[in-house]
């Protein structure tokens, strides 16, 4: 099949199939006699598994590593364990800097909604996001 077949079968463009081509993680296909790229069925497998491996959050080189192992006739499943289990954990620690981010905007969504806006009057600060200094702290005196 030619690469337009090929791309559209596994739902990828032309330029993601010849930049795959370029850095090895397809082989470089047979030729027609007029020089057109000729692709089989293992081509069209390896290109969906290259596909679904990056949905799955895997970078080119991590799918890259896997191929190494299966094109050497190694099995791949503990390796691959591996890079999905770092990404779960990576993806983990993600999560609970997105619900501490989460905690502290919704205490100042509460603080905006409890403040008068004519009390605002400070022209280098909004009172919503850093408090006026009380009288008795370092940069209350350190102003006067």
């Amino acid at each position: 099949m030619r690469i337009g077949e090929l791309a559209a079968k596994a739902e990828v463009s032309t330029k993601t199939v010849r930049y795959y081509e370029l850095i090895g993680l397809l082989a470089d296909p047979a030729r027609t006699a007029s020089g057109y790229r000729d692709y089989d069925n293992d081509a069209l497998e390896r290109l969906r598994f290259v596909r679904d491996a990056q949905a799955s959050g895997l970078s080119l080189t991590e799918i890259s590593s896997i191929l190494e192992l299966k094109d050497a006739g190694a099995r791949s499943c503990e390796h691959t364990g591996q890079l999905l289990g770092r990404h779960l954990a990576a993806l983990d620690e993600q999560i609970a800097r997105l619900v501490r981010a989460r905690a502290d905007l919704a205490v100042l969504a509460e603080r905006a909604a409890m403040l008068d806006p004519a009390g605002c009057t400070d022209p280098n600060r909004c009172q919503v996001i850093a408090p006026p200094p009380t009288q008795g702290s370092a940069s209350a005196i350190t102003r006067s």
